[in-house]
Protein backbone atom coordinates (compact mmCIF):
# COMPACT_ATOMS: atom_id res chain seq x y z
CA UNK A 1 0.00 0.00 0.00
CA UNK A 2 1.04 3.47 -0.90
CA UNK A 3 2.75 5.79 2.08
CA UNK A 4 1.46 9.54 2.27
CA UNK A 5 3.42 12.48 3.28
CA UNK A 6 2.19 13.27 7.15
CA UNK A 7 4.11 17.19 7.81
CA UNK A 8 4.27 18.33 10.94
CA UNK A 9 2.41 21.30 12.34
CA UNK A 10 3.76 24.50 11.05
CA UNK A 11 5.27 22.56 7.84
CA UNK A 12 4.41 23.74 4.78
CA UNK A 13 1.96 21.08 2.97
CA UNK A 14 3.80 18.75 0.20
CA UNK A 15 2.57 19.01 -3.52
CA UNK A 16 0.15 15.64 -3.90
CA UNK A 17 2.13 12.48 -4.97
CA UNK A 18 5.53 14.29 -3.69
CA UNK A 19 7.89 11.74 -1.97
CA UNK A 20 11.31 13.25 -0.98
CA UNK A 21 14.58 11.75 -2.46
CA UNK A 22 16.85 9.24 -0.12
CA UNK A 23 18.32 11.16 2.98
CA UNK A 24 15.76 14.13 2.68
CA UNK A 25 16.08 15.96 5.93
CA UNK A 26 12.87 18.68 6.90
CA UNK A 27 14.55 22.35 6.41
CA UNK A 28 16.09 23.80 9.91
CA UNK A 29 14.07 26.93 9.24
CA UNK A 30 11.00 24.52 9.76
CA UNK A 31 9.21 23.95 13.62
CA UNK A 32 10.53 21.01 14.74
CA UNK A 33 8.00 18.50 14.88
CA UNK A 34 6.01 17.29 17.99
CA UNK A 35 8.00 14.55 20.15
CA UNK A 36 6.60 11.14 18.26
CA UNK A 37 4.50 12.42 15.21
CA UNK A 38 4.42 10.43 12.55
CA UNK A 39 6.03 11.60 9.26
CA UNK A 40 4.37 8.81 6.93
CA UNK A 41 0.62 7.35 6.26
CA UNK A 42 -0.92 4.88 4.68
CA UNK A 43 -3.45 6.62 2.01
CA UNK A 44 -6.23 4.71 3.89
CA UNK A 45 -5.80 6.90 6.71
CA UNK A 46 -8.26 9.62 7.41
CA UNK A 47 -6.51 11.76 9.31
CA UNK A 48 -3.15 13.18 10.78
CA UNK A 49 -1.33 10.45 13.60
CA UNK A 50 0.13 12.14 16.43
CA UNK A 51 2.87 11.11 18.28
CA UNK A 52 0.38 8.50 20.26
CA UNK A 53 0.25 6.17 16.96
CA UNK A 54 4.12 6.51 16.53
CA UNK A 55 6.41 3.74 15.78
CA UNK A 56 10.00 3.59 15.00
CA UNK A 57 8.91 2.57 11.27
CA UNK A 58 6.74 5.36 10.85
CA UNK A 59 9.18 8.16 10.43
CA UNK A 60 10.62 6.48 7.86
CA UNK A 61 9.20 6.51 4.47
CA UNK A 62 8.90 2.89 2.46
CA UNK A 63 11.44 2.13 0.25
CA UNK A 64 8.84 1.06 -2.51
CA UNK A 65 7.71 4.89 -2.06
CA UNK A 66 10.99 6.45 -2.40
CA UNK A 67 12.03 4.49 -4.97
CA UNK A 68 8.86 4.32 -7.54
CA UNK A 69 7.17 7.99 -6.92
CA UNK A 70 8.17 10.76 -9.81
CA UNK A 71 10.33 13.47 -8.51
CA UNK A 72 8.32 16.86 -8.18
CA UNK A 73 8.86 19.67 -10.90
CA UNK A 74 10.63 21.66 -8.05
CA UNK A 75 13.49 18.87 -7.75
CA UNK A 76 13.80 17.89 -10.96
CA UNK A 77 17.57 19.24 -12.56
CA UNK A 78 16.17 20.68 -15.97
CA UNK A 79 13.82 23.00 -13.80
CA UNK A 80 16.32 23.81 -11.31
CA UNK A 81 19.55 24.67 -13.41
CA UNK A 82 17.73 27.40 -15.58
CA UNK A 83 15.95 28.72 -12.60
CA UNK A 84 19.21 29.31 -10.76
CA UNK A 85 21.23 30.32 -13.77
CA UNK A 86 18.20 33.28 -14.05
CA UNK A 87 18.33 33.90 -10.69
CA UNK A 88 22.19 34.35 -10.73
CA UNK A 89 22.03 36.79 -14.06
CA UNK A 90 19.70 38.88 -11.85
CA UNK A 91 21.74 39.12 -8.64
CA UNK A 92 25.18 40.08 -11.38
CA UNK A 93 23.28 42.56 -13.15
CA UNK A 94 21.76 44.16 -9.89
CA UNK A 95 25.07 44.39 -8.59
CA UNK A 96 27.06 45.92 -12.15
CA UNK A 97 24.02 48.46 -12.02
CA UNK A 98 24.29 48.88 -8.78
CA UNK A 99 28.24 49.56 -8.90
CA UNK A 100 27.73 52.14 -12.97
CA UNK A 101 26.84 55.41 -10.99
CA UNK A 102 29.69 55.26 -8.42
CA UNK A 103 32.50 54.32 -11.52
CA UNK A 104 31.26 57.22 -13.74
CA UNK A 105 31.18 59.44 -10.85
CA UNK A 106 35.01 58.38 -10.03
CA UNK A 107 36.31 58.41 -13.60
CA UNK A 108 36.35 62.40 -13.52
CA UNK A 109 37.90 62.44 -9.98
CA UNK A 110 40.64 60.04 -11.66
CA UNK A 111 41.17 62.46 -14.64
CA UNK A 112 41.25 65.37 -12.25
CA UNK A 113 43.58 64.03 -10.07
CA UNK A 114 45.78 62.93 -13.09
CA UNK A 115 45.42 66.30 -14.45
CA UNK A 116 46.42 67.77 -11.22
CA UNK A 117 49.21 64.88 -10.69
CA UNK A 118 51.36 66.57 -13.98
CA UNK A 119 54.28 68.43 -12.49
CA UNK A 120 54.36 71.86 -13.54
CA UNK A 121 57.71 72.68 -16.09
CA UNK A 122 60.39 74.85 -15.22
CA UNK A 123 61.20 77.97 -16.86
CA UNK A 124 64.37 76.25 -18.58
CA UNK A 125 62.41 73.42 -19.75
CA UNK A 126 60.00 75.63 -21.16
CA UNK A 127 63.09 77.71 -23.12
CA UNK A 128 64.85 74.43 -24.06
CA UNK A 129 61.32 73.61 -26.08
CA UNK A 130 61.08 77.02 -27.57
CA UNK A 131 64.42 76.74 -28.42
CA UNK A 132 64.43 73.00 -30.38
CA UNK A 133 61.32 74.38 -31.81
CA UNK A 134 62.81 77.65 -32.93
CA UNK A 135 65.99 75.04 -34.46
CA UNK A 136 63.83 72.93 -36.16
CA UNK A 137 62.04 75.81 -37.94
CA UNK A 138 64.94 77.22 -39.23
CA UNK A 139 65.96 73.56 -40.38
CA UNK A 140 62.92 73.48 -42.29
CA UNK A 141 63.29 76.83 -43.53
CA UNK A 142 67.01 75.48 -44.95
CA UNK A 143 65.66 72.71 -46.82
CA UNK A 144 62.93 74.63 -48.03
CA UNK A 145 65.23 77.22 -49.38
CA UNK A 146 67.90 74.36 -50.76
CA UNK A 147 65.20 72.79 -52.90
CA UNK A 148 63.84 75.53 -54.48
CA UNK A 149 67.48 76.43 -55.45
CA UNK A 150 67.78 72.90 -56.78
CA UNK A 151 64.48 73.22 -58.62
CA UNK A 152 65.93 76.70 -60.02
CA UNK A 153 69.08 75.37 -61.35
CA UNK A 154 66.87 72.62 -63.29
CA UNK A 155 64.74 75.03 -64.59
CA UNK A 156 67.59 76.83 -66.22
CA UNK A 157 69.89 73.86 -67.21
CA UNK A 158 66.05 72.87 -68.81
CA UNK A 159 66.07 75.99 -70.62
CA UNK A 160 69.55 76.07 -71.58
CA UNK A 161 69.58 72.81 -73.07
CA UNK A 162 66.42 73.61 -75.16
CA UNK A 163 67.99 76.56 -76.17
CA UNK A 164 70.99 74.69 -77.14
CA UNK A 165 69.00 72.07 -79.56
CA UNK A 166 67.22 75.18 -80.74
CA UNK A 167 70.57 76.57 -81.62
CA UNK A 168 71.80 73.19 -82.88
CA UNK A 169 69.12 73.51 -86.08
CA UNK A 170 70.71 76.89 -86.96
CA UNK A 171 69.29 79.73 -88.52
CA UNK A 172 66.32 79.90 -90.93
CA UNK A 173 68.92 79.84 -94.08
CA UNK A 174 71.34 77.45 -92.03
CA UNK A 175 68.17 74.76 -91.76
CA UNK A 176 67.21 75.45 -95.44
CA UNK A 177 70.85 74.77 -95.80
CA UNK A 178 70.79 71.59 -94.04
CA UNK A 179 67.14 70.16 -95.63
CA UNK A 180 69.33 71.08 -99.33
CA UNK A 181 72.19 69.09 -98.45
CA UNK A 182 70.04 66.15 -97.13
CA UNK A 183 68.48 66.39 -100.82
CA UNK A 184 71.78 66.30 -102.70
CA UNK A 185 73.05 63.16 -100.94
CA UNK A 186 70.03 60.91 -101.65
CA UNK A 187 70.49 61.86 -105.18
CA UNK A 188 73.95 61.66 -106.15
CA UNK A 189 77.81 60.92 -104.38
CA UNK A 190 79.94 63.34 -102.72
CA UNK A 191 82.76 64.47 -100.94
CA UNK A 192 82.68 66.49 -98.31
CA UNK A 193 84.36 69.70 -100.19
CA UNK A 194 81.78 69.00 -103.25
CA UNK A 195 79.07 69.26 -101.49
CA UNK A 196 79.81 72.54 -100.13
CA UNK A 197 81.07 73.50 -103.60
CA UNK A 198 77.06 72.66 -104.97
CA UNK A 199 75.36 74.52 -101.72
CA UNK A 200 77.31 77.57 -102.33
CA UNK A 201 77.44 77.29 -106.13
CA UNK A 202 75.58 80.20 -108.14
CA UNK A 203 74.69 77.28 -110.66
CA UNK A 204 73.50 75.33 -107.38
CA UNK A 205 71.63 76.26 -103.99
CA UNK A 206 73.47 79.91 -104.18
CA UNK A 207 73.49 79.66 -99.76
CA UNK A 208 76.71 81.68 -98.56
CA UNK A 209 79.39 79.60 -97.58
CA UNK A 210 78.70 79.87 -93.78
CA UNK A 211 75.25 78.64 -94.08
CA UNK A 212 76.83 75.39 -96.18
CA UNK A 213 79.32 75.04 -93.50
CA UNK A 214 77.28 74.62 -90.53
CA UNK A 215 74.60 72.38 -92.84
CA UNK A 216 77.37 70.30 -93.62
CA UNK A 217 78.86 70.07 -90.21
CA UNK A 218 75.17 69.55 -88.80
CA UNK A 219 74.99 66.50 -91.42
CA UNK A 220 78.61 64.88 -90.06
CA UNK A 221 77.53 65.52 -86.05
CA UNK A 222 74.47 64.05 -86.37
CA UNK A 223 75.80 60.93 -88.57
CA UNK A 224 74.06 61.90 -91.00
CA UNK A 225 77.16 60.92 -93.61
CA UNK A 226 79.40 58.98 -94.32
CA UNK A 227 82.58 59.98 -96.72
CA UNK A 228 83.59 56.57 -97.26
CA UNK A 229 80.72 54.98 -97.71
CA UNK A 230 80.19 57.96 -100.36
CA UNK A 231 83.71 57.85 -101.96
CA UNK A 232 82.63 53.82 -102.71
CA UNK A 233 79.57 55.54 -104.56
CA UNK A 234 81.10 57.62 -106.43
CA UNK A 235 84.06 55.13 -107.97
CA UNK A 236 81.26 52.81 -108.91
CA UNK A 237 79.00 55.23 -110.11
CA UNK A 238 82.41 56.47 -112.63
CA UNK A 239 82.64 52.83 -113.34
CA UNK A 240 79.34 52.43 -114.73
CA UNK A 241 79.78 55.69 -116.83
CA UNK A 242 83.29 54.77 -118.56
CA UNK A 243 86.44 52.32 -117.95
CA UNK A 244 89.01 53.73 -115.35
CA UNK A 245 92.50 52.21 -114.70
CA UNK A 246 93.23 52.23 -110.90
CA UNK A 247 94.97 55.21 -110.23
CA UNK A 248 92.74 57.02 -113.28
CA UNK A 249 90.09 55.84 -111.34
CA UNK A 250 92.36 57.24 -107.59
CA UNK A 251 92.96 60.58 -109.71
CA UNK A 252 89.12 60.88 -110.48
CA UNK A 253 87.72 60.77 -107.02
CA UNK A 254 90.79 63.06 -105.66
CA UNK A 255 91.04 65.75 -108.26
CA UNK A 256 89.89 69.11 -107.87
CA UNK A 257 87.69 69.43 -110.81
CA UNK A 258 86.23 65.58 -110.13
CA UNK A 259 84.63 64.64 -106.92
CA UNK A 260 87.37 66.23 -104.48
CA UNK A 261 87.38 63.40 -101.93
CA UNK A 262 90.67 62.55 -100.14
CA UNK A 263 93.19 60.32 -100.48
CA UNK A 264 92.08 57.98 -97.99
CA UNK A 265 88.46 58.20 -98.66
CA UNK A 266 89.17 57.68 -102.59
CA UNK A 267 91.42 54.40 -101.75
CA UNK A 268 88.90 52.58 -99.71
CA UNK A 269 86.08 53.52 -102.48
CA UNK A 270 88.43 52.40 -105.52
CA UNK A 271 89.75 49.25 -103.23
CA UNK A 272 85.91 47.72 -103.13
CA UNK A 273 85.38 48.14 -107.09
CA UNK A 274 87.39 45.13 -107.17
CA UNK A 275 91.16 47.43 -109.02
Amino acid sequence: MAARFNPAPGWPAAPEGWSPEPGWKPDPSWPAAPEGWQLWLDDASAAPVGPADLSPAATTPPQDATDKSPKPWFKKKRFIIPIGLVVLSVFIGSLNGGDAPAQEAAEPAATAQGEKAEPERSAEELAAEEEAARVAAEQRAAEDAAEAEAERVAAEQEAAAAAAAEAAKGTVSQQNAYRSAESYLSYTAFSRAGLIGQLTSEYGAGFPAADAEFAVARLEAEGGVDWNAEAAEAAKSYLEYTSFSRQGLLDQLTSEYGAQFTPEQAEYGVSLTGL
